[in-house]
This record gives C-alpha cells, structure tokens and sequence, in this order.
C-alpha cells in the first residue's frame, strides 16, 4: 500500500507505554466489543470491577511472592473469558529496539489506514445525507481497561461500541503475520477497516437492534446473528478497498493480503489450528471462505447496500 507521506488521522489514542492505562476506572459496560481474531466466545466478556481488583491484588502477590508475571495472569483471564482459540504469545514482555521501530512504523501506517477510512465512510455518509462520526484509535500494549470492560492483547483488535473506539495492541500483527500466515502491510489495514465497520453498523443502528435481541436469543440464534454482523463488517471492509484503491494507494497484491487475512481469522480455520477440529455451531464470526466472499463483494462493487448479509443469510 502507498501510504507514506498521507495524511493521517488525528484521532489515534497512543497508549503504548503506559501500563494498561486506567486499569482500576469505572466502566460504563454499554454493551459487548467487537472483535475480530478469534473463532470462539462472542466479544470480549466484561467482568465486574470487584473481580478485575481482585485479580489485580491476586497478580501483583504472585508476583511478589512466587516471581510469576502478572500479566501472564491477565491473558490467562483472557483465556477463560474468551472460549477457544489462539491467543497472542507474550504479548506484554519487552519489546527490542527492532521491535519497536517497527510497532511505530505500524502505528504511523494505523493513523493513515484510519484517515483514509473517514475520507470513505464521510463521503458515503454525506451522499446519503447523514454525518459520519469517526471513531478513535487506541493503541495500547499489552491490556486496557476500556467503557465494555477490561481488555487484553490476548483477544486481539476489537470495537467498542459504548465509547465508539478501537483498540489495537500492534503485537496482535506479529501473530497475524507469523502464526496465522496473513503478512502485508494490507493485511493490517484490513484488521482496521473491518473494525472501523462496526462503527459504521454502531452508528447505522446495526450493532444496537443486534445487542437488544441477543438478549432474547439462545446461543445458537445469537451466533448465526453474530455471523450475520461479522460479514457485513468485512463487506464494509471490502466498500474502503475499493474506494482506497480508486485513490492509488492499493498496490499489485494487496487485496490478496487482505482476502488472505479474512481467510485467516474465519472460525472453521482458527479453531483447527486451535483444537484440529471445528464445531460449526460454535461459529459466531463466519467461515474462511464467507469471510472472504464479503470483503470481496464490497471491494468489487464500493457500495455499502451490496453488504446486508441480514437479507442474504
């Protein structure tokens, strides 16, 4: 992707650094985040703020006391929280000057990717005479306390519609690249524009009509809606490619990292990598090849009406 020397956007959070940021505040808990990696759970679960103290205390006494690393602990309650599969490996050790280099790189990339998605989704908002609201970027290392609740590395990027931002740990991208077999700059900007879709359906309504009627709904039910949601995000996905790629920027290979990455995180492939086997009523995000299909519908027509999986599923 040509994106040096774009502009980009003013609405990045850089938390890297800074231990989680304001693990011990008050959350709103306005609804469940959406998130795209894993194949198992349906969000990230929120805990009560009592637990997350005691686990706090709990972490920092077996790290006095028996030398174990607290956020080891942390991603552990990730693990629990989230169902199967994968998670990020060491996701909050040190990173190497290397490493770090190349996370502000990616950082700087993130803040292009998100300009170029609120050029999109401001001009297609406009044309249907609304206002796009963009959301902001957190960039965070290794867990963060957000208004859905306390989040780790080990689930991945994800949105949160109660305060309408991103959170993204830049290490999720080594493991996109290495263990899930998605590399490229593309395949990243995909990560983004797909969750930038769910603010897209946070603001269209999508997200609200679905969280009220998960409610009423079984698991079974509740997944194949979840599906239904999913899909239309990486649809909207493929609407910002196509309308990056008509600006220049999209280079020979790029959509293929991109179809690659949707191949990659659908639910059939990572809980065969996680368990070498699949559950397909367990499914909540969609196949490789669903995953794929949709970004490749948005991306070859640009037009958000071709995305209601609501009426195709």
């Amino acid at each position: 992707m040509r994106w040096e020397g774009r502009e980009r956007s003013k609405n990045v959070d850089d938390r890297r650094g800074r231990g989680g940021g304001n693990i011990f505040g008050r959350s709103s808990r306005g609804g469940p985040s959406i998130r795209i990696p894993r194949g198992g759970g349906g969000g990230v679960r929120r805990a009560g703020g009592g637990s997350i103290i005691l686990v706090i205390v709990v972490a920092i006494g077996l790290w006095i006391f028996a030398g174990i690393n607290p956020l080891q602990l942390l991603d552990m309650l990730s693990r629990s929280q989230g169902g199967g599969g994968p998670v990020a490996s060491a996701p909050s050790q040190a990173r190497t000057p290397e490493q770090t280099a190349m996370d502000d790189e990616r950082a700087a990339f993130m803040a292009v990717v998100l300009k170029e998605t609120e050029n999109t989704w401001s001009r297609i908002f406009q044309e249907s005479g609304s206002r796009y609201d963009p959301p902001q970027l957190v960039l965070y290392s290794g867990f963060v306390q957000t208004s859905c609740g306390f989040g780790s590395a080990a689930v991945g990027p994800y949105y949160c519609p109660a305060d309408q931002k991103v959170y993204v740990d830049l290490s999720f991208f080594d493991m996109l690249s290495r263990k899930l077999g998605a590399p490229g700059d593309f395949a990243q900007a995909y990560v983004l524009a797909h969750e930038v879709g769910h603010h897209v359906q946070n603001q269209t309504g999508v997200l609200g009509r679905f969280n009220e009627a998960r409610q009423r709904m079984g698991e079974r039910a509740s997944n194949a809606e979840s599906i239904k949601v999913e899909l239309q995000a990486d649809c909207y996905a493929g609407v910002w490619a196509h309308a990056a790629d008509r600006t220049g920027i999209v280079e020979d290979g790029d959509i293929d990292e991109a179809l690659g990455a949707a191949a990659a995180v659908g639910d059939d492939m990572m809980q065969r990598r996680s368990q070498g086997y699949v559950v397909p009523e367990s499914f909540n995000h969609g196949t490789a090849a669903q995953r794929s299909k949709w970004f490749r519908t948005g991306y070859q027509s640009g037009n958000p009406a071709d995305c209601d999986t609501f009426a195709a599923l």
